[in-house]
């Protein structure tokens, strides 16, 4: 019968740390949610931004992406290191260049890809899912489209700018579950 002992206690301690694995799981899932919220209710984040952010397991997290204002990578960087749970930001957000060329860019960007009766209802959204990035007269699509025929009809849009340079299309296709 003692034989027996040692394999129940390996038993035991691989449903314990079973369990300690689906907690922090769990964790990480619940910290990564509250990150994203915390990242979109920030009241100066919109289209012409792209945040992105990673979560990694020591609680670190990892900011990324474009803003047009330097007080919005400041402010993301506040709003989430003060959730419980984060040990540490990195904060890699980039400050896009001030440029009323960009800035002219942007409103025709958006009036075109916005405008569009296939991609209007993305633009009743509090937060666009299509964000429009520019730098130095080069545009760039983030973020998620429904299906891959809004995805194509936002590049072609963007495309038909005038004064665009290039256009990289970066974004995502909704998954369907």
């Amino acid at each position: 019968m003692s034989k027996f002992l040692p394999i129940a206690a390996l038993f035991c301690c691989t449903a314990l740390l079973q369990g300690a694995e689906e907690k922090s799981e769990r964790g990480m899932t619940r910290l990564q949610r509250q990150v994203r919220h915390e990242l979109v209710m920030l009241p100066y984040y919109g289209v012409f931004d792209n945040l992105v952010y990673s979560v990694q397991q020591d609680g670190t997290v990892v900011l990324k992406g474009q803003v047009t204002r330097p007080t919005l990578k400041s402010s993301a960087e506040n709003v989430v290191k003060d959730i419980e749970g984060v040990s540490k930001v990195v904060n890699d957000i980039e400050v896009l260049p001030l440029s009323p060329n960009d800035d002219n860019l942007r409103f025709a960007l958006y009036r075109a890809i916005y405008g569009h009766t296939q991609l209007n209802r993305y633009a009743m959204q509090a937060v666009p899912s299509i964000h429009i990035i520019v730098r130095n007269g080069h545009a760039t699509l983030e973020g998620v489209a429904a299906n891959s025929g809004d995805r194509n009809v936002a590049e072609i849009q963007a495309k038909g700018v005038s004064g665009v340079f290039s256009v990289t299309n970066n974004l995502r296709v909704e998954e369907k579950q």
